[in-house]
């Protein structure tokens, strides 16, 4: 059975890394390369924890790339910071040189690259704001056919998003920060006939990091991956932290722990509501998780880390 062709684009948050670390250890998967948005991080340490973690995994053959697009809405130097920290932990820097590389094209280009040479279609695994493919589309509209689907971790649908108002005055906290960040990107990604698999905050808000879970990846701390991962979830433990990246990118080994609801929405763009991904009859037809089976997720991200 041949591998299905993944390019991953993060935005180099902890849950961005995480799911990097996932991707490589699905064996259904063959990855092209990992794409940097900077968006929910500080670039050059999101960069390099990246390309450390590759090594860590054992994957330096899969290149990195740096997208160089902008945003409309920046998301607050609190979250950004933890791209510091991580770079930063023990279990990445025991190596004083770095074997994974950092092409030198700017991301958006190395996307369209990678798309128009690969044999097949290929899926895309956003888990940040979609402005890094919005810009590559712009760039190059002949690579939609060369999109299998897009999977992305965005928008909130039939719950309050996560754009708070004491974080964005005059925002009316419908819209959720990969959405937020950029939604003309959305726009533009919406005017495509992609298919797009949404993990939105619908699902993730039922699946949070709890005590339970740290205290079984702590368990089997002997394995590096475990390690990194316990490190990673102990900076966000004391805020309310959900497996938002994570979720969306489990579906791509498992799909048949979830289950979808196709949706006909619309993007809002300016306003109070603006980064909204409004449910409205006649909109572009989207499919978006619905449901999770929580305990094989789980289980499968511990057997996953046990390594």
């Amino acid at each position: 059975m041949s591998k299905k062709l993944v390019l991953m684009d993060h935005d180099g948050a902890v849950d961005d890394f995480l799911s990097t670390v996932l991707l490589m250890t699905m064996e259904n998967v063959q990855p092209l390369g990992v794409i940097v948005t900077p968006a929910d991080c500080y670039i050059e340490p999101a960069i390099s924890a990246t390309r450390k973690i590759l090594d860590l995994m054992g994957c330096s053959d899969v290149p990195v790339a740096e997208s160089t697009v902008r945003g409309v809405n920046p998301f607050p130097v609190l979250f950004r910071r933890d791209s510091f920290a991580v770079d930063h932990f023990p279990i990445l820097n025991e190596k004083e040189n770095i074997d994974t590389i950092l092409v030198s094209e700017p991301g958006q280009s190395f996307m369209v690259r990678v798309l128009k040479s690969a044999p097949e279609p290929v899926t895309l695994i956003v888990t940040g704001p979609l402005t890094t493919v919005a810009t590559a589309l712009d760039i190059a509209p002949d690579i939609e056919s060369k999109i299998q689907e897009i999977v992305w971790m965005g928008g909130a649908l039939n719950v309050p998003g996560n754009v708070s108002k004491d974080m964005e005055p005059g925002q009316d906290m419908s819209a959720e920060w990969n959405a937020y960040w950029d939604p003309f990107a959305i726009e533009r990604v919406w005017q495509t006939q992609i298919p797009i698999v949404l993990c939105s905050l619908d699902i993730s808000n039922n699946v949070p990091l709890t005590s339970e879970f740290s205290r079984k990846l702590a368990s089997q701390r002997k394995y590096p991956i475990s390690d990194f991962a316990g490190q990673c979830y102990a900076l966000a433990i004391s805020q309310d932290y959900y497996f938002w990246d994570v979720l969306a990118t489990s579906y791509l080994a498992h799909p048949e722990f979830y289950q979808l609801k196709e949706w006909e929405t619309v993007v809002i763009t300016k306003g109070v509501s603006k980064g909204r991904i409004k449910l409205e009859t006649g909109g572009r037809k989207i499919m978006a998780m619905e449901q999770v089976d929580r305990d094989s997720f789980y289980n499968y991200i511990l057997q996953q880390w046990a390594r």
